[in-house]
């Protein structure tokens, strides 16, 4: 049980980590090297490294559509695991019964939304290019942000619900090949700094990792009164 307890310990002292590093990093962007290089004279931090990247991805409308077109399975992820706890809270008719990794989920599913709106209105750089003649946000790259939050923890789900292991194999696979696409694509499409793309990747792999230390954390404790209710039946 200690080995289990500093396991998870270590789990939030890993996610405090990243979290930590996501906001220093933002922190960079925001103040170093930060100088006109986008459209209509927009700033952006780490001048000289975004543009020595967009001048080698160049700009691919086509691609950035493409990736655009193909995130909205993500919707579709999102509301099956949504179906998936009302179904649970509809048939156990408690909020209490339903798969505690399911209402962790919703939970980080609220924060990665939060955050999402967060830089949308936080603004700390324009895209390289215009978009229907407009400049928008570009960090964190959404698409990325979200690909790379929902899909991990679907893998995680898929993990524990799919119970025919090359099912289960076969769909986290994809999962895995469709989020490496969508990552490149974004990169390659141009439409966003490459310290953008950094950034989605930072932040998504802290909420992650949140989601999951969380989920420990609960299981380990759920565990711990299902012994104790045991130990009390037995004696």
């Amino acid at each position: 049980m200690n080995e289990t307890k500093k396991k998870i310990q270590k789990n939030f002292v890993v996610t405090a980590g990243l979290l930590a590093l996501s906001i220093l990093y933002t922190a960079a962007v925001m103040f170093i090297d930060v100088r006109p290089a986008g459209p209509q004279g927009s700033v952006v931090g780490f001048a000289t490294v975004n543009q020595y990247f967009h001048t080698l991805s160049g700009t691919n409308m086509l691609l950035y559509y493409i990736t655009d077109w193909l995130s909205i399975p993500i919707l579709f992820i999102v509301s099956g695991f949504a179906i998936t706890g009302l179904v649970q809270l509809i048939k156990r008719k408690s909020l209490l019964r339903v798969d505690s990794s399911i209402l962790i989920l919703g939970g980080f599913y609220v924060l990665v939304f939060l955050a999402y709106l967060f830089f949308e209105f936080f603004v700390v750089n324009h895209r390289p290019v215009l978009i229907n003649g407009l400049l928008e946000a570009s960090y964190p790259s959404s698409t990325t942000m979200l690909m790379m939050c929902v899909i991990p923890t679907a893998i995680m789900q898929f993990q524990r619900l799919i119970s025919v292991r090359r099912l289960r194999y076969t769909v986290n696979t994809l999962c895995g090949i469709y989020a490496g696409f969508m990552v490149i694509g974004r990169v390659l499409s141009g439409m966003h700094w490459i310290t953008g793309i950094a950034g989605g990747l930072l932040f998504s792999a802290a909420f992650v990792m949140l989601y999951y230390s969380v989920n420990q954390w609960v299981n380990s404790k759920s565990s711990q009164a299902v012994n104790r209710q045991d130990e009390r039946t037995a004696s």
